[in-house]
C-alpha cells in the first residue's frame, strides 16, 4: 500500500479491488430479522443484570431510573432511526460520528461501541454460567468452563453464515419472549408489592427508596441493561435488503417490545417471593421466580434451563454486533486491517468474531480472578455501560450536527422528537456517565475501562490515523462534508 491522500490530521492509503473483495458481506435481513436482532440483543437484560439495580437503589430507585432511561432510549432510537437510513453502512455508530465530526469523531464513537459490544457478551456469558451452574449444580469454579463452551458454540454459529445466524436469531428471540410470557402469567397470582419493597432502608431511606435519592443514580446503569444494544441494528445495514425502509421500523418496533417486557419483569420478578432483596443479589433472578411459581422440582429447573434461551439470544446477537463493528473499523483502517478479512465462501467476518471472543473471555476471566466483593457480572455490566454511554453521547451529538450542517441530505425517516429529543437524551447520558464513576462498588472496573479506552485513542493518534482506507462509509462521509 502507498499513501494516497492526506486529509487534515489523517492519511488514506491506496488499495485495489482485491482489498474489498476479501471483505465482502452478503445481504439477507428484512424488517422482522432486524426486529429480532434488536430485541434478541437486549432480551437477556430481562433475564439477568437488571436485578443488580435492586441492590443499588431498591425497587423505587430502579423504577424511577428505568423511567428516566426509557426517555433516554426513545430520544436515542428516534435519532438513530433517522441517521441509519440516511447513512446505510455497516459502520453504524462509527459512520454517524465520521460523517458529522470527521475521522476523530468516527473513531471516538466506534471505539466506545467496540467496548460495549465486546464486554456485553462477557456480562451475558456470566449470567449463562450462573443459570447452568444452578441447573446442573456445578461448583462455582466451573463457571469459566461454561463461558468457554458458550463462546465456542456461538462464535461458530456466527461464522457459519448470515442466513443461519439470522434464522437462529428469529427463533431464539421468539423462544425468549415465550418464556417471559410464561413467567408473567405464572407470576401475576403471586405478586405483592410487599415483596418488591422488602429491602431494609438505610439511614435516611424509605421502603420505596431504601438507598435514598442517590440510589436512583446508582441504579441507572442497571436500568440501561433493559435496553442496551438495541442500537446495534445499523451494523446490519450492508446485510439488509432495504435498510432505508426496514431499519427504522425494526429499531422502533424493537424498542416498543423492550419497554413492555422490561417494566413487566421489573414488577413481577421483584414483586414475588423471595422478593427484591434476594433477587437483587442473584445471578439467576428469573430462576428464583420460577421456583416460586412451580416449586423446587424438576419443572422449575427445566424452565430455568429453557430460560437460558433468553441469555443466549442476546449473547448470539451481540457477538454478531461486535463482529460487524470490528470489521467495519478495521476495513477503514482504524483497527488493524487483518481483522476485517471475511470468510471466502460464507462472507462472514470470522477473524473479527474470533478476536472479539478472545478479548471478551479474557476480560471476564480477569475480573473473575481478582479478589472483590461485587458480583463479576455487575462489574462487567458497568464497564460495558461506560463504552455504551460514550457511543450514545457521540451519536446524539452527530444527530444534532447532521441536522445543522447537512440539512439537505436525504432522510427517508425523520425523528418526530427531533433535536430537542436528542438533547434530552444527551443530558441523561452525560449524567449517567458521571454517576458510573461515583459508585464505589463498581468504579474500579469503570476506571479500568477508561484506561483501556484511552489506550485505544492513543493507538489511533500515534499509528492508525496515518493508515486509513477509503471504505464506503469513509468515501460517503467525505462526499457529504464537501
Amino acid at each position: 500500500m502507498t499513501t494516497k491522500k492526506k486529509l487534515g490530521h489523517v492519511e488514506y492509503q491506496d488499495v485495489d479491488d482485491a482489498y474489498f473483495d476479501k471483505r465482502g458481506l452478503r445481504r439477507h435481513a428484512r424488517v422482522w430479522s432486524l426486529w429480532a436482532l434488536g430485541v434478541g440483543a437486549v432480551i437477556s437484560g430481562d433475564f439477568f443484570g437488571w436485578n443488580f439495580g435492586l441492590a443499588a437503589g431498591g425497587f423505587g430507585g430502579l423504577l424511577i431510573a428505568t423511567v428516566v432511561i426509557t426517555v433516554m432510549y426513545v430520544g436515542l432510537c428516534y435519532s438513530i432511526g433517522e441517521m441509519s437510513p440516511a447513512l446505510p453502512h455497516t459502520g453504524g455508530a462509527y459512520s454517524f460520528g465520521r460523517s458529522a465530526m470527521g475521522p476523530w469523531g468516527g473513531f471516538v464513537t466506534g471505539l466506545g461501541e467496540t467496548m460495549e459490544y465486546v464486554i456485553t457478551p462477557a456480562v451475558i456469558v456470566v449470567g449463562i454460567g450462573g443459570y447452568l451452574g444452578a441447573v446442573f449444580e456445578t461448583p462455582e469454579s466451573f463457571a469459566p468452563v461454561w463461558w468457554l463452551i458458550m463462546y465456542l458454540i456461538f462464535v461458530g454459529l456466527n461464522v457459519a453464515g448470515v442466513e443461519t445466524s439470522f434464522r437462529f436469531t428469529v427463533f431464539i428471540t421468539f423462544l425468549a419472549l415465550a418464556i417471559l410470557a410464561v413467567f408473567y402469567v405464572g407470576a401475576i397470582p403471586h405478586f405483592s408489592l410487599d415483596w418488591a419493597l422488602n429491602i431494609e432502608p438505610e439511614a435516611g431511606g424509605s421502603r420505596w427508596l431504601p438507598k435514598g435519592w442517590m440510589g436512583i443514580a446508582a441504579a441507572l446503569p442497571f436500568a440501561i441493561w433493559f435496553y442496551l444494544a438495541i442500537e446495534e441494528l445499523p451494523l446490519a445495514a450492508e446485510e439488509a435488503h432495504d435498510p432505508q425502509r426496514d431499519m427504522p421500523r425494526g429499531l422502533l418496533y424493537g424498542l416498543l417490545t423492550l419497554i413492555v417486557t422490561g417494566f413487566l419483569v421489573l414488577f413481577l420478578n421483584a414483586g414475588i417471593a423471595p422478593g427484591a432483596e434476594a433477587v437483587g443479589a442473584s445471578d439467576e433472578p428469573l430462576f428464583l421466580g420460577f421456583q416460586t411459581i412451580f416449586g423446587d422440582g424438576i419443572g422449575a429447573k427445566l424452565l430455568a434451563l429453557i430460560a437460558v434461551a433468553g441469555l443466549i439470544a442476546s449473547f448470539h446477537t451481540i457477538i454478531f454486533a461486535y463482529g460487524r463493528n470490528i470489521y467495519s473499523l478495521s476495513r477503514a483502517g482504524y483497527f488493524p486491517k487483518w481483522l476485517s478479512v471475511t470468510h471466502g465462501t460464507r462472507k462472514t467476518p470470522h477473524v473479527a468474531l474470533v478476536a472479539g471472543a478472545v478479548l471478551g473471555y479474557l476480560v471476564a476471566l480477569g475480573i473473575y480472578m481478582l479478589p472483590q466483593d461485587s458480583p463479576v457480572g455487575a462489574v462487567l455490566l458497568n464497564m460495558a455501560v461506560f463504552g455504551a454511554l460514550i457511543s450514545y453521547i457521540m451519536q446524539l451529538m452527530a444527530f444534532v450536527l447532521l441536522r445543522i450542517n447537512l440539512p439537505l441530505i436525504e432522510r427517508p425517516f425523520v425523528s418526530p422528537v427531533g433535536v430537542p429529543g436528542a438533547v434530552v437524551a444527551l443530558v441523561i447520558c452525560a449524567a449517567a456517565l458521571l454517576f458510573l464513576f461515583l459508585n464505589p462498588d463498581y468504579n474500579k472496573g469503570v476506571l479500568g475501562a477508561a484506561v483501556w479506552y484511552f489506550l485505544g485513542l492513543l493507538y489511533f493518534g500515534v499509528y492508525a490515523r496515518k493508515r486509513l482506507v477509503k471504505a464506503p462509509e469513509e468515501a460517503f462521509a467525505e462526499s457529504v462534508r464537501k
